[in-house]
């Protein structure tokens, strides 16, 4: 078997990158949602629920990681794994199986959308600016998401993908 090509992440850029497209889209959105709504709705409660739907929003992420594995990749059950790598402060979900590079492709961005996008079109719709805003923070925190799915459109369609099980690197063979 030939040496695999190595795609991985630089999570100190990755964590910069993050960091400016949270504050842009929080501010952005919210001049949207004030535009729109006359107001902002900022309260206590509100504060409250957007560090709550964070937290579930974050772990909805990974899960639906391993949700596209399962889907896109035909990966099973016992074949995924979820937790959080305390040292790289991060919370993960990856497949020991190897993936068709169209399959790890789709289950990479399927969470920015399930747990950024679909946050943020409800908050809108609901008038919620809690939901608005960590919308937002999801869409941002998709950015890793991005940066390998760019990298990945560098390999044909039917390569093989395997995630490291520890750090942020995929293998393309």
């Amino acid at each position: 078997m030939q040496q695999p090509q190595v795609v991985e992440l630089n999570m100190q850029k990755i964590a910069k990158q993050n960091i400016w497209l949270s504050v842009i889209l929080v501010i952005a959105f919210t001049i949207v949602y004030k535009i729109m709504y006359g107001q902002t709705n900022f309260s206590f409660l509100s504060i409250l629920m957007i560090a709550i739907l964070y937290i579930i929003l974050i772990v909805l992420h990974e899960a639906f990681h391993l949700i596209g594995f399962m889907i896109f990749g035909r990966a099973k059950y016992k074949e995924l794994n979820y937790g959080v790598n305390l040292k790289l402060g991060v919370a993960y979900a990856t497949t020991v199986k190897p993936l068709p590079n169209r399959a790890m492709k789709k289950a990479l961005l399927l969470p920015f959308w399930t747990t950024g996008v679909c946050p943020t079109f409800l908050g809108f719709y609901i008038e919620s600016i809690a939901f608005v805003i960590v919308g937002a923070l999801l869409i941002a925190g998709a950015i890793g998401d991005f940066v390998m799915y760019k990298e990945l459109r560098k390999f044909p369609k039917d390569a093989l993908i395997k995630d490291d099980p520890e750090l942020p690197k995929l293998y393309v063979y």
